[in-house]
């Protein structure tokens, strides 16, 4: 079925700005970024280190608002590229599983 708009995904982005806490799958360690977008499927988020594709990651996300609800999901990476302006990584990610808290 076309679409009347010009975001030809299955979901919508939805673009926010907070922070996310995130650790790797197999770590105790938690590092913070920020969220830039957020769909249905996935994310992109802002981060001082780099994170490797295909690496499993937990995130919690805790909006100061209403409008977004929180989240708290595994998540698994698939892109990476490095900011040109500033120091930092973007990093997409694709929604794996939706965790209870």
């Amino acid at each position: 079925m076309p679409r009347d708009y010009d975001e030809k995904r299955d979901y919508i982005r939805i673009s926010v700005d907070c922070e996310i806490k995130y650790s790797l799958a197999d770590s105790e360690l938690e590092e913070s970024g920020k969220v830039t977008n957020l769909s249905g499927r996935g994310m992109m988020f802002m981060t001082e280190q780099p994170l490797e594709i295909e690496n499993r990651v937990e995130v919690r996300i805790q909006p100061e608002n209403n409008i977004t609800p929180p989240l708290h999901a595994n998540v698994r990476i698939v892109r990476v590229n490095k900011l040109r302006h500033s120091e930092g990584y973007e990093i997409g990610a694709v929604i794996q599983e939706i965790l209870d808290d």
